[in-house]
């Protein structure tokens, strides 16, 4: 029997980045490779990479400059560049990082066996064409690094919001959704294989459209529908498609997770405008009110930008208020990064200090600890049914989940295993985690 050969893939960014990843795997299986957690052992090194601000960049570069030794070590080994870096900065990387053999761009994996036979020739191999269709909806994922218990479903690829500051539009392209069918055949098959949780992925996911008309409330519904055992999760949500007819939906199907992430990006409408955003202050706080109504259990997190150009110390304080209006449980938290080629980067200029971005990062962190540590209070006393994920990272006789408002619970191991639901009465917490006792 062949040899099979090893690939090793690391993965930085967004969870459609992961997602991808297992596609990669997936296409490079069925080509005489398997995948290995050792990359000494690697005869092949793929980094599926982020270009959404300028840190995720300066990290792959970094590691990439790692990689050299590996080379030296193993003459023939390749080394590949995928996803939205490649796309973004291909004739950079060709030219600067001279270990890379192959760059692909996050449309192009199917190619990937054709271009690893260019790469091996001698030849640089790049393919960075964007498509109208590609979803790969036929692919079956390589689950990797997976629990066995939660799996990412990519449901659309795609953006075409253009918020001024993004560069995801030109590196991921036009939105396009899967045949539901299909989706709801992988959520099946990752049921009967055990898993107890799937998140639908895309990057506006509730724009969700496919080809014969269903739209996202309804594709939720189908995937909720496979079992009651099977949770469900999406993200990430433009808060714009955040429909009543998705919340209604939620609030019908117990099974659909009482969590939403909302991004928000700034409190304030002048930055909301520059941003390109495309709702308001009024507009957005109007759907949090929608999602209090709908399902009052429900828990809201968000991205925010500070230090976005021109911003004022008052835009600033917009932002700190409304935190404090929504209340969020957690919250993704950056300073402005200036991307080239976007219409911020264009249009605008990034003059806000970076002394006064982090004062303001900070002001923004220290508020959304309390907001998380104010939450987590307010569970103490509750009961809440908890699926079991792991053995907690801190004690092996202690077992981590997470409940439907997407919080961690940790609790007594007993004879509970990963897949188990468990309901856990909340006795303490951290900012972060919540901790309890089984109950009956």
């Amino acid at each position: 029997m062949e040899t099979k050969r090893k690939l090793y893939i690391e993965t930085y960014g967004c969870q459609m980045n992961f997602a991808d990843s297992q596609i990669v795997g997936s296409i490079m299986t069925e080509n005489n490779f398997e995948t290995t957690g050792n990359i000494a052992e690697a005869d092949l090194i793929f980094v599926n990479t982020c270009s959404i601000r300028d840190h995720a960049e300066k990290r792959v570069r970094a590691r990439l400059q790692e990689f050299k030794r590996y080379k030296k070590n193993k003459p023939g080994l390749i080394i590949g560049v995928l996803g939205c870096m490649a796309e973004r900065l291909k004739s950079q990387l060709i030219e600067e990082e001279k270990m890379v053999d192959l760059i692909v761009g996050p449309d192009a994996y199917r190619d990937l066996p054709r271009l690893l036979s260019v790469a091996e020739s001698g030849q640089k191999a790049i393919n960075v064409i964007l498509s109208a269709d590609e979803t790969y909806a036929d692919i079956n994922p390589v689950r990797l690094d997976s629990n066995g218990i939660s799996a990412f479903i990519s449901i659309m690829r795609g953006c075409e919001n253009f918020c001024s500051y993004c560069v995801v539009p030109f590196t991921r392209g036009k939105e396009r959704s899967r045949d539901p069918e299909t989706i709801v055949k992988e959520a099946t098959e990752l049921f009967e294989s055990g898993y107890r949780e799937v998140t639908l992925l895309g990057q506006n996911v509730n724009s969700y459209n496919s080809s014969d008309g269903t739209g996202f409330a309804s594709l939720m519904a189908k995937v909720a529908a496979v079992n009651p055992l099977l949770r469900v999760r999406f993200a990430t949500s433009h808060p714009k498609d955040l429909s009543d007819e998705l919340l209604g939906t939620m609030a019908a199907y117990p099974n659909i997770c009482r969590s939403i992430h909302l991004p928000v990006q700034s409190g304030s409408d002048t930055v909301l405008k520059r941003m390109n955003r495309k709702y308001n202050r009024e507009w957005y706080l109007g759907r949090i009110a929608s999602i209090r109504k709908f399902i009052p259990d429900c828990t809201i997190s968000t991205d925010i930008i500070t230090g976005f150009c021109g911003e004022t110390e008052e835009e600033h304080n917009e932002t700190l208020s409304l935190m404090n209006q929504v209340g969020y449980e957690y919250a993704f938290m950056f300073k402005y990064s200036e991307r080239e080629g976007t219409t911020a980067a264009k249009k605008f200029t990034d003059d806000v200090p970076e002394e006064i971005k982090s004062r303001r990062l900070k002001e923004i962190i220290d508020l959304q600890q309390e907001l998380s540590t104010k939450s987590n209070l307010s569970d103490i006393g509750k009961t809440f049914s908890v699926l079991v994920e792991n053995v907690s990272k801190k004690s092996s006789s202690e077992l981590s989940g997470r409940n439907s408002q997407n919080k961690v619970v940790v609790f007594r191991k007993d004879e509970f295993k990963p897949g188990d639901y468990v309901n856990v009465r909340i006795t303490s917490c951290t900012p972060a985690t919540l901790k309890g006792e089984v109950i009956d």
